[in-house]
């Protein structure tokens, strides 16, 4: 059977999250189009693709539909190998030492599941526009279960700052310690960069985010050297995949079309006989993410259970049969019954 190649990236273009993927896609040189979604939900152009997962960003390739960044990066790796048109970038094409290789995942770790992203949010200014739109500070309460009031956002600001001062500290004065320009000592950027500099690189390029008497070039000059580096290789690696341009971006009709109209990306998988949870191949089952956006969730009939993801089956709008994807870690599966079984 062919496989389909064609991605579609779902998202808004100040997300940092779908940086991480957008970074990704161009520095291995592997081609996408993009489907702009809104900032605050509903998303009609994604619950067309069958899916209810409300984070950004989602990508699709063919018939199949990958939720969270983590997943999609891991998907990527597999689908599209390293190759004279696809470059590696990760420790685990590198002929990397074990040493790299957990290095990468551990920062991926830092980043995401030891709160960073988060402090990083409590940075973001109360006087910005968007947190004076009151569709907009409903909408991320609903998302995150807390809230956005003006009060509630300065009043997590100093712990934020000393969180994101410890972390500025602690890689300045060990992973770029020596002077290296990238983390893992490469000639080029790697998966290891992108794991490591997106909450760093979205701040410092909110205005007002950072407190400047705490954490400046002056403070950590290896540190934005590194960011500074990191976001012109961004710019360079967009221009050569695109010619200077930007991809091709698509409204959601004409991404259904082309989603509905296309082969699935991979095959089908099985479930684990032995996954802890017991589910069988074609339990109805529901998946939601247990951090935030946890008030959407995806319902269908369980097609794959393994240590990496949970897929399950679903309908796009015009009637087509798709494959959604989501990842084990930080999401949580029960039967359609409502009766939660598993974090895992």
């Amino acid at each position: 059977m062919a496989y389909s190649k064609d991605i579609i990236l779902y998202h808004y273009q100040f997300s940092p999250f779908a940086k991480r993927i957008v970074w990704y896609l161009n520095f291995r040189k592997i081609p996408y189009s993009q489907c702009l979604q809104p900032v605050t939900m509903p998303r009609p152009d994604i619950a067309a693709l069958g899916t209810n997962y409300r984070r950004i960003p989602i990508v699709s390739i063919g018939r199949d539909i990958y939720n969270d960044t983590r997943l999609i990066i891991a998907k990527l790796e597999t689908l599209f190998p390293p190759s004279s048109q696809h470059p590696a970038i990760s420790a685990s094409h590198f002929n990397s030492s074990p040493e790299l290789k957990a290095l990468e995942i551990l920062i991926e770790s830092w980043v995401i599941d030891a709160g960073m992203f988060t402090r990083g949010g409590q940075l973001i200014p109360s006087n910005m526009p968007l947190l004076r739109n009151e569709k907009f500070i409903r909408d991320r309460e609903v998302y995150t279960g807390r809230s956005w009031s003006k009060e509630n956002v300065e009043r997590g600001r100093p712990e934020a700052l000393v969180f994101m001062r410890d972390r500025f500290q602690m890689v300045e004065q060990t992973l770029l310690s020596d002077g290296r320009d990238w983390i893992l000592g490469t000639k080029e950027p790697s998966l290891s960069d992108i794991e490591a500099v997106w909450v760093f690189h979205w701040t410092n390029g909110l205005p007002g985010a950072l407190d400047s008497n705490l954490i400046s070039p002056q403070h950590f000059p290896k540190v934005f050297a590194w960011i500074k580096r990191f976001d012109e290789a961004t710019k360079a690696a967009m221009k050569i995949q695109y010619q200077g341009g930007k991809p091709p971006t698509f409204n959601g009709a004409k991404a259904l079309d082309l989603v509905s109209n296309s082969d699935f990306a991979e095959a089908e998988g099985v479930v684990d006989g032995n996954d802890p949870t017991g589910f069988k191949k074609g339990q109805q089952v529901e998946v939601w993410p247990t951090d935030t956006g946890f008030s959407n969730k995806d319902k269908g009939k369980l097609l794959t259970l393994n240590r990496l993801e949970i897929v399950t089956e679903s309908q796009t709008k015009s009637g087509k049969t798709v494959r959604v994807h989501a990842p084990r870690h930080g999401f949580r599966i029960a039967a359609n019954d409502g009766k939660e079984s598993s974090k895992m």
